[in-house]
């Protein structure tokens, strides 16, 4: 699903890290690309969190269905509110037939996200579910997918940007990976790949 033009967008802003098992216990960003990009390992599994709304759902819930899972945050400038514009437009697209997806996106940064969460998925398609958790979970899970990030400290102010890959994940409905596309993927490309699966 990715193409050599995303691909350049995701090799960029992965290593951008550091090399090594970061202190929070992360792999590199090279390796979750490596291991992302050649099928390495399980990519996603199960996951027990909180919703916008203060609900508890898991990943069992949303079998039946195909599932776009998205690693971001709310102060993300750019990137994320990018890519989640694209999902919409392209569930938009597809009509009556986006009721069998369900695009899922899961912050990053759950210390401030947590009571902004709501009304930042508002922002986008409607059937969007924001889910947060603790850091120690959301770290799990977005280890579990291969989704790398670290926090990036302004030494002036003392606040943070987060380096991440921005990949938008496609999980099957059995909740098997199916692939993924990079950040910046337009929605006519987002909506095709959705509608080949959605025909399988």
């Amino acid at each position: 699903m990715v193409g050599r033009r995303g691909l350049a967008v995701l090799v960029a802003g992965c290593l951008a890290a550091s090399v090594g098992l970061a202190a929070d216990k992360q792999p590199s960003a090279a390796q979750m690309m490596d291991d992302l990009m050649y099928g390495r390992g399980q990519i996603g599994g199960p996951f027990s969190l909180v919703d916008h709304t203060g609900k508890s759902r898991d990943d069992r819930e949303f079998r039946g269905k195909l599932l776009i899972v998205y690693f971001g945050y709310t102060f993300c400038p750019d990137v994320c509110p990018g890519d989640l514009q694209a999902i919409t437009l392209a569930l938009d697209q597809l009509g009556s037939l986006a009721s069998e997806v369900q695009p899922i996106f899961i912050t990053i940064d759950p210390e401030r996200d947590d009571k902004v969460l709501a009304q930042y998925v508002s922002a986008f398609h409607p059937s969007l579910i924001g889910l947060t958790g603790t850091p120690d979970q959301i770290r799990e899970v977005a280890n579990s997918y291969k989704a790398f990030y670290t926090k990036v400290r302004d030494e002036r102010t003392g606040d943070y940007a987060i380096d991440h890959a921005g990949v938008i994940y496609l999980m099957g409905r059995d909740g098997k990976y199916l692939g993924f596309m990079p950040p910046q993927t337009a929605p006519d490309r987002l909506a095709e790949v959705l509608r080949t699966h959605l025909a399988k």
